[in-house]
């Protein structure tokens, strides 16, 4: 309740991703960053983090609500807590996922356009009608890896205030793995 929903971030996090490196390499400025005496990964990390501090800013925001209901009734605010903690989690993955396809475009809308697609596969990957399609044709071995790679069942235990540290690996391996596609990416525009 006081944290968004994947829903909402599914919009509105590669809308903050969108320009991270599409505009670099619209403007022609892509070059000029790639040639400052930093490394490549700590530009990509440097993007990353501004990116991330500035949507855990927007969830902070919401904090007077936590407080207006604390005033007005007793809820567990364990459960807020790993709500915020989740949300910010998938924050994280999400803008990792809109840096790399940022990345591999100039244009900003194939870029949100690719994000969101990207999103909703690893939205819709988990839930009961996807799986029961896939079973018809597939081992359930492979349903459970498939449905394995959802956000949703990685988000909801923090939702219900239980903080798994599968479900921390599982983000960790997100943010990690778009950000190491994104410089692959981006030393491959260097290179070529």
């Amino acid at each position: 309740f006081f944290t968004w929903h994947p829903w909402l971030y599914l919009f509105l996090v590669p809308a903050v991703g969108m320009r991270l490196w599409s505009e670099e390499r619209r403007l022609g400025t892509m070059e000029l960053l790639l040639t400052l005496p930093i490394a490549t990964w700590q530009a990509i990390l440097a993007k990353f983090l501004a990116s991330w501090i500035f949507l855990a800013l927007a969830l902070a925001l919401t904090f007077p609500i936590v407080i207006t209901v604390n005033w007005l009734g007793d809820p567990d605010n364990g459960v807020i807590a790993s709500g915020y903690v989740g949300s910010l989690l998938l924050a994280g993955s999400y803008l990792a996922v809109a840096c790399m396809t940022s990345a591999l475009t100039r244009n900003q809308v194939i870029s949100f356009i690719l994000s969101v697609l990207i999103l909703l596969f690893l939205i819709l990957c988990g839930y009961t009608p996807v799986t029961d399609l896939l079973a018809r044709w597939a081992s359930p071995t492979v349903v459970q890896i498939v449905a394995s790679f959802s956000v949703m069942t990685h988000f909801d235990a923090s939702q219900r205030g239980i903080i798994v540290f599968r479900d921390l690996l599982f983000f960790a391996s997100v943010i990690g793995f778009a950000l190491f596609t994104t410089g692959v990416i981006i030393r491959g525009l260097r290179a070529g």
